[in-house]
Protein backbone atom coordinates (compact mmCIF):
# COMPACT_ATOMS: atom_id res chain seq x y z
CA UNK A 1 0.00 0.00 0.00
CA UNK A 2 2.69 2.56 0.88
CA UNK A 3 4.49 1.71 -2.89
CA UNK A 4 2.05 4.40 -4.39
CA UNK A 5 3.18 7.15 -2.22
CA UNK A 6 6.86 6.85 -3.48
CA UNK A 7 6.40 8.28 -6.87
CA UNK A 8 5.42 11.70 -5.62
CA UNK A 9 9.35 12.35 -4.98
CA UNK A 10 10.07 11.87 -8.67
CA UNK A 11 7.36 14.56 -10.03
CA UNK A 12 9.52 17.93 -9.47
CA UNK A 13 12.00 16.22 -11.81
CA UNK A 14 8.88 16.55 -13.95
CA UNK A 15 7.78 20.06 -13.53
CA UNK A 16 8.55 23.07 -15.48
CA UNK A 17 10.31 25.71 -14.49
CA UNK A 18 8.72 28.68 -12.95
CA UNK A 19 10.19 31.05 -14.78
CA UNK A 20 9.63 29.40 -18.21
CA UNK A 21 5.87 29.15 -16.74
CA UNK A 22 5.66 33.14 -16.75
CA UNK A 23 7.04 34.44 -19.79
CA UNK A 24 4.99 31.89 -22.29
CA UNK A 25 1.41 32.57 -20.61
CA UNK A 26 -1.26 34.72 -21.64
CA UNK A 27 -0.39 37.76 -19.17
CA UNK A 28 2.19 38.42 -21.16
CA UNK A 29 0.75 38.85 -24.16
CA UNK A 30 -2.41 40.60 -22.30
CA UNK A 31 0.08 43.18 -21.52
CA UNK A 32 1.31 44.22 -25.01
CA UNK A 33 -2.16 43.89 -26.27
CA UNK A 34 -3.02 46.19 -23.05
CA UNK A 35 0.34 48.62 -24.21
CA UNK A 36 -1.12 49.03 -27.27
CA UNK A 37 -4.61 49.54 -26.66
CA UNK A 38 -3.55 52.70 -24.11
CA UNK A 39 -1.50 54.52 -26.72
CA UNK A 40 -4.43 54.31 -29.31
CA UNK A 41 -6.59 55.72 -26.81
CA UNK A 42 -4.26 58.58 -25.92
CA UNK A 43 -3.50 59.22 -29.67
CA UNK A 44 -7.38 59.16 -30.11
CA UNK A 45 -8.54 61.91 -27.24
CA UNK A 46 -5.23 63.88 -28.19
CA UNK A 47 -6.55 64.00 -32.24
CA UNK A 48 -9.89 63.99 -31.18
CA UNK A 49 -9.27 67.04 -28.40
CA UNK A 50 -7.54 69.19 -31.56
CA UNK A 51 -10.15 68.09 -33.38
CA UNK A 52 -12.84 69.47 -31.20
CA UNK A 53 -10.90 72.75 -30.67
CA UNK A 54 -8.81 73.94 -33.93
CA UNK A 55 -11.62 72.01 -36.36
CA UNK A 56 -14.69 72.41 -35.22
CA UNK A 57 -14.18 75.50 -32.83
CA UNK A 58 -14.73 74.55 -29.34
CA UNK A 59 -13.32 76.68 -27.33
CA UNK A 60 -11.60 74.28 -24.27
CA UNK A 61 -12.26 75.42 -20.82
CA UNK A 62 -10.31 75.49 -17.94
CA UNK A 63 -10.67 71.76 -16.62
CA UNK A 64 -10.73 70.82 -20.38
CA UNK A 65 -6.96 72.36 -20.58
CA UNK A 66 -5.99 70.40 -17.37
CA UNK A 67 -7.64 67.25 -18.57
CA UNK A 68 -5.33 67.75 -21.96
CA UNK A 69 -2.30 68.66 -19.79
CA UNK A 70 -2.69 65.15 -17.91
CA UNK A 71 -3.22 63.48 -21.99
CA UNK A 72 -1.11 64.53 -24.49
CA UNK A 73 2.27 63.55 -22.57
CA UNK A 74 0.97 59.98 -22.84
CA UNK A 75 1.27 59.29 -26.06
CA UNK A 76 4.87 60.57 -25.99
CA UNK A 77 5.62 58.37 -22.50
CA UNK A 78 3.94 55.35 -23.60
CA UNK A 79 5.61 55.29 -27.37
CA UNK A 80 8.77 55.41 -25.43
CA UNK A 81 7.93 52.81 -22.89
CA UNK A 82 7.06 50.41 -25.69
CA UNK A 83 9.76 51.07 -28.23
CA UNK A 84 12.05 50.43 -25.20
CA UNK A 85 10.35 47.54 -23.51
CA UNK A 86 10.27 49.47 -20.65
CA UNK A 87 8.74 46.91 -17.36
CA UNK A 88 7.93 49.87 -15.44
CA UNK A 89 6.00 52.01 -17.90
CA UNK A 90 3.22 51.74 -15.73
CA UNK A 91 4.88 54.07 -13.05
CA UNK A 92 4.98 56.89 -15.11
CA UNK A 93 1.90 56.33 -16.83
CA UNK A 94 -0.79 55.84 -13.79
CA UNK A 95 -0.17 58.97 -12.10
CA UNK A 96 -1.12 60.98 -15.46
CA UNK A 97 -3.71 58.68 -16.15
CA UNK A 98 -5.65 58.44 -12.58
CA UNK A 99 -4.94 61.90 -12.01
CA UNK A 100 -6.69 62.04 -14.83
CA UNK A 101 -9.85 60.21 -14.26
CA UNK A 102 -10.01 61.55 -11.49
CA UNK A 103 -10.34 65.34 -13.32
CA UNK A 104 -12.65 64.06 -15.64
CA UNK A 105 -14.95 62.19 -13.31
CA UNK A 106 -15.74 65.73 -11.38
CA UNK A 107 -15.64 67.59 -14.83
CA UNK A 108 -18.39 64.81 -15.59
CA UNK A 109 -20.65 65.47 -12.11
CA UNK A 110 -20.42 69.20 -12.07
CA UNK A 111 -22.14 69.53 -15.52
CA UNK A 112 -24.13 66.43 -15.25
CA UNK A 113 -25.64 67.45 -11.59
CA UNK A 114 -25.23 69.57 -8.99
CA UNK A 115 -23.22 67.84 -6.52
CA UNK A 116 -20.56 70.51 -6.51
CA UNK A 117 -20.74 74.41 -6.90
CA UNK A 118 -19.36 75.71 -10.27
CA UNK A 119 -15.75 76.93 -10.01
CA UNK A 120 -14.65 80.26 -10.76
CA UNK A 121 -13.32 79.64 -14.82
CA UNK A 122 -11.46 83.42 -15.07
CA UNK A 123 -10.50 82.75 -18.49
CA UNK A 124 -12.24 81.19 -21.71
CA UNK A 125 -15.55 79.55 -21.15
CA UNK A 126 -17.42 78.58 -17.62
CA UNK A 127 -16.45 75.01 -17.20
CA UNK A 128 -20.22 73.81 -17.05
CA UNK A 129 -21.16 74.45 -20.57
CA UNK A 130 -21.61 71.17 -22.79
CA UNK A 131 -20.97 70.97 -26.14
CA UNK A 132 -21.35 67.34 -26.52
CA UNK A 133 -24.36 65.62 -25.31
CA UNK A 134 -25.11 61.89 -26.97
CA UNK A 135 -27.74 59.91 -25.65
CA UNK A 136 -28.33 61.90 -22.91
CA UNK A 137 -24.73 60.87 -20.66
CA UNK A 138 -21.75 61.31 -23.55
CA UNK A 139 -19.72 64.55 -23.47
CA UNK A 140 -16.56 65.13 -23.74
CA UNK A 141 -15.98 64.45 -20.10
CA UNK A 142 -17.11 61.32 -20.39
CA UNK A 143 -14.79 60.29 -23.58
CA UNK A 144 -11.64 61.69 -21.71
CA UNK A 145 -12.39 59.27 -18.45
CA UNK A 146 -13.30 56.21 -20.92
CA UNK A 147 -10.00 57.02 -22.46
CA UNK A 148 -8.48 57.73 -19.26
CA UNK A 149 -9.81 54.92 -17.87
CA UNK A 150 -8.77 52.74 -20.70
CA UNK A 151 -5.01 53.70 -20.50
CA UNK A 152 -5.48 53.08 -17.01
CA UNK A 153 -6.43 49.52 -17.28
CA UNK A 154 -3.94 49.20 -20.24
CA UNK A 155 -0.45 49.57 -18.33
CA UNK A 156 -2.42 48.04 -15.05
CA UNK A 157 -1.76 44.91 -17.23
CA UNK A 158 1.88 45.55 -17.77
CA UNK A 159 2.51 46.14 -14.37
CA UNK A 160 0.96 42.56 -13.12
CA UNK A 161 2.83 40.84 -16.37
CA UNK A 162 6.56 39.33 -15.29
CA UNK A 163 9.62 41.27 -16.57
CA UNK A 164 10.49 40.18 -20.49
CA UNK A 165 13.08 37.36 -19.60
CA UNK A 166 15.99 37.02 -22.34
CA UNK A 167 16.63 33.81 -21.78
CA UNK A 168 12.54 32.51 -22.40
CA UNK A 169 11.15 31.28 -25.73
CA UNK A 170 9.10 34.30 -25.21
CA UNK A 171 6.38 32.94 -27.99
CA UNK A 172 3.77 34.55 -25.48
CA UNK A 173 4.93 38.42 -26.05
CA UNK A 174 3.31 39.67 -29.20
CA UNK A 175 6.53 42.97 -28.82
CA UNK A 176 9.63 40.68 -28.53
CA UNK A 177 10.58 42.34 -31.35
CA UNK A 178 12.09 45.36 -32.05
CA UNK A 179 10.80 45.75 -35.16
CA UNK A 180 7.34 44.61 -34.35
CA UNK A 181 7.23 47.28 -31.54
CA UNK A 182 8.20 49.76 -33.75
CA UNK A 183 5.86 49.32 -36.49
CA UNK A 184 2.94 49.26 -34.37
CA UNK A 185 3.96 52.40 -32.49
CA UNK A 186 4.16 54.39 -35.87
CA UNK A 187 1.09 52.46 -37.14
CA UNK A 188 -1.18 53.65 -34.51
CA UNK A 189 0.10 57.34 -33.95
CA UNK A 190 0.44 57.64 -37.80
CA UNK A 191 -2.90 56.02 -38.54
CA UNK A 192 -4.65 58.03 -35.74
CA UNK A 193 -3.01 61.20 -37.36
CA UNK A 194 -3.96 60.29 -40.83
CA UNK A 195 -7.47 59.60 -40.17
CA UNK A 196 -7.95 63.01 -37.99
CA UNK A 197 -6.33 64.84 -41.28
CA UNK A 198 -8.78 63.30 -43.79
CA UNK A 199 -11.65 64.26 -41.13
CA UNK A 200 -10.81 67.63 -40.67
CA UNK A 201 -10.40 68.64 -44.63
CA UNK A 202 -13.57 66.90 -44.92
CA UNK A 203 -14.90 69.00 -42.91
CA UNK A 204 -13.40 72.52 -44.18
CA UNK A 205 -14.39 71.51 -47.59
CA UNK A 206 -17.96 71.02 -46.09
CA UNK A 207 -17.76 74.67 -44.87
CA UNK A 208 -16.36 76.01 -47.48
CA UNK A 209 -19.31 74.45 -49.88
CA UNK A 210 -22.11 75.63 -47.38
CA UNK A 211 -20.16 79.23 -47.42
CA UNK A 212 -20.44 79.13 -51.13
CA UNK A 213 -24.12 78.34 -50.91
CA UNK A 214 -24.48 80.65 -48.83
CA UNK A 215 -25.92 78.56 -45.97
CA UNK A 216 -23.10 79.89 -43.46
Amino acid sequence: MMQHALPAEDQPAHADPPAFKSTTGLLPLCSDVGLLVALLAACLATAGSLFFSEVWGWIPCVLCWYQRILMYPLVAVLAVGILRRDPAVYAYVLPLSLAGMAMSLYHYLLIKTDLFPPPACQAGIPCDVDYLNLFGFINIPFLALLAFAIISVGVALQSAAPAPNPDADGHASLLRHGMLRAGAVAVIILGVMGVFWLLAQAEMQRVQAWLGWGLL
